[in-house]
């Protein structure tokens, strides 16, 4: 099982997606997304989302809250257990990515680009300004087939 973390860098309206094209043998490969990664060894959540960030787009974040824990079954890959995050400040001048392309999107259209299915679920979630919320998706290849929201109701 791995944790990882992802933020939505959130400014003006916008928010900083990447679009993974660049790393080879990548499961997101094509797939517009947060900013994150996997935790190392000895990191909380925070201090992976901090470090990740920073190596990813060069900002170094001064503002940001968790708002959910996501735990991603597959038939494919190992179950994860990913710690969604919001940002709304930061220092520092963004750099290139290695891994794809960074791009401002408004925060009203990140859900019409190219994502997973479950994607769209949690940015919903954060759209309405959900409080910290706990999502099951469960996917069969790339197929989600389930989201349950704290452990009661499937929303798919």
């Amino acid at each position: 099982m791995k944790n990882t973390t992802l933020c939505y860098i959130e400014k003006d309206g916008k928010c900083l997606m990447l679009h993974r094209t660049k790393k080879q043998e990548d499961e997101n490969a094509g797939k517009w997304i947060g900013i994150g990664g996997k935790c190392e060894e000895k990191e909380s959540p925070e201090d992976c989302l901090v470090r990740e960030v920073r190596e990813e787009t060069g900002l170094t974040l001064t503002k940001y809250r968790l708002r959910g824990l996501i735990t991603f079954v597959s038939d494919v890959w190992p179950t994860e257990y990913m710690h969604l995050f919001t940002a709304s400040d930061f220092i520092g001048d963004q750099t290139e990515c290695d891994e794809g392309e960074l791009a401002w999107v408004p925060i009203d259209k990140r859900s019409s680009l190219p994502t997973w299915e479950g994607d769209a679920v949690f940015l919903n979630l954060l759209a309405q300004k959900q409080e910290f919320f706990s999502l099951k998706l469960t996917y069969q290849g790339e197929k989600l087939v389930s989201a349950v929201l704290n452990g009661k109701e499937n929303i798919v």
